[in-house]
């Protein structure tokens, strides 16, 4: 969730496309905190003893605005921190980038569409549980399709070792948080003879282990403030 200038080009370039420093600066907190709220929606909604406390409804409604979260933070991220669209003359680490953000959103809108099945099949509609399984399946894999092309890009601008880099920590902690939501997509496998998940406990670990780590993500992606 973090660009450079790209090599030989002028500041006021750059600028053009990126937008004034305090623009884009607020534009790249608004996305890091859309992606920090759905995450720490997604560890409430996975914490043990929440849905018991609250029931199952407002549970599945913690998901579902989470994942309302998650896609606004995704939409700025790709139209409004100034990615450009590829093209001709766009560095390998750019395309990389904006086809990362691109898919991305669209995981993040399969999300929203698993988690409203769940919420639905939670107040007693009829909803295939196909419906929730699948989307949350394919959203797993975007996520996970969406990290590894942000790490080529960033192991273009820096390397693929460089943890004094906070955008190096940012990119792997999403990696690594879209592997667990993968994990918990895989967990949540319904059992046609029995109708209940291959591993409930596990599901929910690997979402609340995802959610934290793409909390820490955002939180790495957080503009730090100029001293003044």
């Amino acid at each position: 969730m973090s660009e450079t200038a790209v090599p030989g080009q002028s500041g006021a370039t750059s600028q053009r496309r990126w937008g004034r420093g305090a623009e884009r600066s607020l534009r790249l907190r608004r996305e890091s905190w859309g992606f920090a709220i759905g995450s720490i929606l997604f560890a409430l909604g996975a914490w043990p003893g929440y849905a018991s406390a609250v029931g199952v409804v407002a549970d599945n409604i913690t998901y579902f605005v989470g994942s309302l979260f998650f896609t606004v933070a995704a939409l700025v991220q790709l139209t409004l921190t100034g990615r450009p669209l590829p093209h001709r003359g766009s560095t390998g680490a750019e395309q990389f980038d904006w086809y990362s953000a691109a898919i991305q959103f669209i995981g993040t809108l399969l999300f929203n569409v698993s988690t409203f099945a769940a919420l639905l099949q939670s107040t007693g509609a009829d909803i295939d549980v196909r419906h929730v399984w699948r989307p949350d399946l394919f959203g797993s894999i975007a996520f996970l399709i969406a990290s590894a092309l942000a790490v080529v890009a960033t192991t273009g601008r820096e390397s693929l070792w460089d943890p004094n880099a906070r955008s190096w920590w940012s990119t792997w902690s999403g990696m690594a948080g879209s592997i667990a939501f993968g994990v918990s997509a895989l967990a949540a496998v319904v059992v046609p003879s029995s109708g209940t998940v291959v591993n409930a406990a596990l599901a929910n670990l690997g979402t609340f282990i995802g959610a934290l780590c793409f909390l820490a993500a955002a939180l790495l992606a957080l503009p730090q403030r100029r001293p003044r």
